[in-house]
């Protein structure tokens, strides 16, 4: 049912989405018919260029491109949305793909999202659904049986962590890999669940001499937004396809209450990487509270308590940000104001990924990715 505020959040989504277009999504390398995001604003030389574009912060890029063409359908952004995945592919080296698993399910779950957006027939469209079908078998085939199960974070390695394993369990519910993705989910609630806190933990690290079990590994305990967004995305999967149980969805609402929030504002994970964190939360929050069936009082009361979440984030987030070029610049610390950022201060980076946020985090375009997935989960729960 609509609701007095649902224009107010739809004007605001929509304000974000100008802001971060008009700053950050350009052309790559001068090639008709391409955009990326580029990863910070202001730019230095190598980003405007995109020596470095961060493979999994474009499929969210896709994803906000996704939201805003559910709220309000475009011809204009279908057509960002078709040059963004050729300028990923492009940029990739003509490949969907890469070694890290938590990467290829991102953009295979933002490619899969985008479908309606890209056109039916189209030679593009076909091939972004053979490659949503080809990276769904690749995680599928992932599954470590010889380390007791998951997914490694990326090919030959030893990290089994729920980053690689919420979004894959996600993707593989939605293609047609439900025991898979169940098995997935109770993995992760055997091995990675923090009993004090109701709680995910970030993985299972190798430990032989130290193991905490006895299956020769050891949990790192390290607590992320992200990882509790996508077990309960997983899990509501699972209680809609596979008709499971939302006790666990439960669970995990109240601790990410209690625990992650204060005044009901999700905390801040930083820039860089972490920028996004908090945005893959509210997704799966939103996505909670609308989509959870409502069977019982403890069901009404965890949609409830997800819709607050989100909406006291929106609002303490709106309230902090900065006016700058194109729009709103919101903060990597939605409980906090935030001002307009100057020009370098690079975080650092490793591989094929950032680890560190810029001096400034409200530079990273993960952090402006999240105010904008933010600003459009509200306007969901108030259309």
């Amino acid at each position: 049912m609509p609701t007095p505020d649902g224009p107010k959040w739809a004007e605001r989504a929509a304000a974000m989405e100008t802001a971060v277009v008009g700053r950050q999504l350009r052309r790559l390398w001068a090639i008709p018919a391409t955009r990326l995001g580029v990863v910070a604003w202001p730019p230095t030389l190598s980003q405007r260029l995109f020596w470095r574009w961060h493979y999994w912060w474009q499929a969210h890029l896709l994803d906000c491109l996704t939201d805003a063409e559910i709220r309000s359908p475009d011809a204009r952004r279908r057509a960002q949305a078709r040059s963004l995945i050729r300028g990923h592919w492009l940029r990739n080296g003509g490949r969907w793909g890469n070694n890290y698993y938590d990467d290829i399910a991102w953009w295979a779950l933002a490619l899969q999202r985008a479908a309606p957006l890209i056109g039916p027939g189209r030679r593009f469209s076909r091939a972004a659904d053979k490659a949503v079908k080809a990276l769904s078998a690749r995680l599928d085939a992932a599954w470590d049986d010889a380390a007791g199960g998951g997914i490694p974070w990326r090919r030959g390695d030893v990290f089994h962590n729920t980053p690689a394993n919420g979004p894959a369990a996600i993707l593989l519910a939605r293609t047609g890999f439900l025991p898979r993705a169940a098995a997935i989910a109770d993995w992760i609630d055997s091995r990675l669940l923090i009993a004090d806190t109701g709680l995910i933990a970030d993985g299972l690290l190798p430990a032989p001499e130290t193991a905490e079990d006895q299956r020769g590994y050891r949990v790192d305990d390290t607590v992320y937004t992200y990882c509790q967004g996508v077990v309960l995305g997983a899990e509501l999967e699972l209680v809609s396809r596979n008709d499971a149980a939302p006790e666990r969805i439960h669970r995990l609402v109240d601790a990410v209450a209690t625990e992650l929030a204060t005044d009901n504002v999700i905390r801040s994970d930083g820039g860089g990487n972490g920028g996004l964190f908090p945005g893959i939360l509210v997704r799966y929050l939103t996505d909670v509270a609308i989509e959870l069936p409502v069977r019982s009082p403890a069901d009404e009361r965890c949609t409830a308590t997800a819709r607050e979440l989100v909406l006291a984030s929106a609002r303490a987030c709106w309230a902090g940000a900065a006016q700058a070029p194109h729009g709103p610049l919101v903060s990597a610390d939605w409980a906090k104001p935030t001002t307009v950022p100057r020009r370098g201060g690079t975080g650092k980076v490793r591989g094929n990924a950032m680890v560190a946020a810029s001096v400034e985090p409200q530079r990273d375009l993960s952090v402006q990715l999240s105010g904008w997935m933010l600003m459009e989960s509200a306007a969901r729960l108030t259309r």
